[in-house]
């Protein structure tokens, strides 16, 4: 029996991605195990949307490949490496990793990754021999509800992939070359498969894709006469969706990520309100509030839109926490614009946020643009602008101390509340006798910096969590 370990990098929606090779693995009749020293084959799913996420997932390769050297196995042992970065650069790779790597295989594979070990293995390759390549140009491969797949999140929550792609011209992105055009699933597909989660015992979902807003969207492009109106309360739509899934009996939230503000609407605004599963929070990456940036990088909004959408959203949703992620250092940024952008911050005092710095992406159309900005500049821009949140933060989460809320206990001693998506918003420390994966209340009596703190009076939390800012 083959044994196969996968370690898997990158966002959530990679993690699905995970998720249904390891399923499909299982499927085969193979072993999944955690050890890679143990292992017959090793999968490296790779992330490739920065510098640095590129850099861990060589890091991943080459410690893979030094290992097995080590231990005398680069025969025995192959190595697959799966992802964002072999499907951007396979044909690269192909030559640059030729004694590393065994195969590399593309989005659209997932669900081929048995036959393609199998393959390996009936037909030993000579030790010159450049790596087999079974990425296809042009991703276009997207999930169903019975999907063969084996969850790698704790057993009280899951993501779900509603959508695959994404058809957003950003300059500064390079996902839509990788990923392919958006494609969405059908209604029926993802509420299937949310069932099944609940019944499982799942009490949270994790809506997911390049851009949850505009699921459904590319459906309506195909309607036989364009002319005919939408009524997209009754279609494939984000609104549609949503009711479906407040439908389904059981106790647990439906947690919205990946949010496009192009996108949003006074329909989804309120169904948001109307639906009491719907967690109060939204993800809704911004990336720049400046008109001159937000041009630049082609967001399809403008600084007066975001405001006047933001406003929208907190007076239509009582109560709703605001992530989102801004960009600094894009070419071209002025002085004046992070100005604008650190007053925009302090004025709107978002629940969470993170800050990337810019990274030039080959391929995309910002990192031919003039003007780009040092390294060094960038850094002391993402310094200030987290700086500022950290006040921010502060602030916010002084507000809760002396309210109740309704967490989900992760383990023992650490919840999340309504407002904290899984790895990248900050915890509720809690008692520790609090059963993990159950919904509890609790009264919060204390905050540190993104954390908040409901024990009784005397016990401390036994390690704060560092944030994850940058997410």
């Amino acid at each position: 029996m083959i044994k196969v370990s996968l370690i898997s990098l990158g966002c959530a929606k990679n993690l699905v991605d995970s998720e249904i090779m390891i399923g499909h693995l299982h499927q085969a009749g193979m072993t999944v195990i955690p050890d890679a020293e143990k292992a017959d084959v090793v999968i490296v799913n790779t992330c490739s949307f920065i510098d640095s996420s590129k850099e861990e997932s060589i890091g991943h390769i080459l410690e893979v490949h030094q290992n097995r050297g080590l231990r005398k196995r680069r025969k025995e042992q192959k190595l697959i490496v799966a992802g964002c970065m072999a499907q951007r650069f396979s044909k690269d790779l192909s030559g640059e990793l030729a004694h590393e790597v065994d195969a590399f295989i593309g989005l659209d594979q997932v669900t081929s990754v048995a036959p393609i070990i199998t393959g390996l293995y009936a037909k030993e390759r000579a030790a010159a021999a450049a790596p087999a390549d079974f990425v296809t140009p042009r991703s276009t491969y997207i999930p169903d509800y019975d999907t063969p797949r084996f969850r790698l999140t704790p057993k009280h929550f899951a993501y779900i992939k509603i959508a695959e792609g994404c058809n957003h011209p950003c300059t500064f992105c390079i996902i839509p070359q990788i990923r392919g055009r958006h494609r969405s699933r059908t209604v029926a597909s993802v509420v299937a498969e949310a069932r099944q989660l609940v019944r499982e015992g799942v009490r949270e979902i994790n809506l997911i894709s390049q851009d949850t807003t505009f699921f459904g969207m590319d459906t309506w492009e195909q309607r036989p006469n364009p002319r005919t109106p939408v009524d997209s309360s009754r279609g494939t739509a984000l609104t549609t969706l949503l009711r479906e899934l407040n439908a389904i009996e059981g106790d647990f939230w439906i947690r919205l990520l990946y949010t496009h503000p192009a996108h949003w609407s006074d329909e989804l605004i309120r169904t948001i309100a109307e639906c009491p599963k719907v967690a109060r929070y939204i993800d809704i990456p911004l990336q720049h509030i400046s008109d001159a940036m937000l041009g630049r990088m082609q967001r399809e909004t403008s600084g007066d839109y975001i405001r006047d959408l933001l406003r929208r959203i907190r007076a239509g949703i009582p109560g709703i926490a605001v992530r989102t992620t801004f960009i600094v250092g894009f070419p071209g940024e002025t002085e004046a614009d992070v100005d604008e952008l650190l007053a925009f911050i302090r004025e709107t005092k978002f629940e969470r946020l993170g800050v990337f710095r810019y990274s030039q992406e080959e391929g995309t159309r910002g990192a031919k643009m003039d003007y780009q900005v040092p390294a060094k500049v960038k850094e002391a821009r993402w310094h200030r602008t987290m700086a500022l949140q950290r006040e921010v933060a502060r602030e916010v989460s002084s507000a809760s101390v002396g309210r109740t809320l309704r967490v989900l206990v992760e383990e023992p001693g650490v919840a999340r509340g309504e407002g904290d998506a899984p790895d990248i918003d900050g915890r509720v420390y809690v008692s520790r006798d609090l059963p993990v994966g159950e919904f509890a209340d609790v009264k919060i009596n204390s905050f540190h910096d993104y954390d908040l703190i409901a024990l009784p009076k005397g016990q401390q939390p036994v390690v704060y969590k560092i944030a994850k800012q940058a997410q």
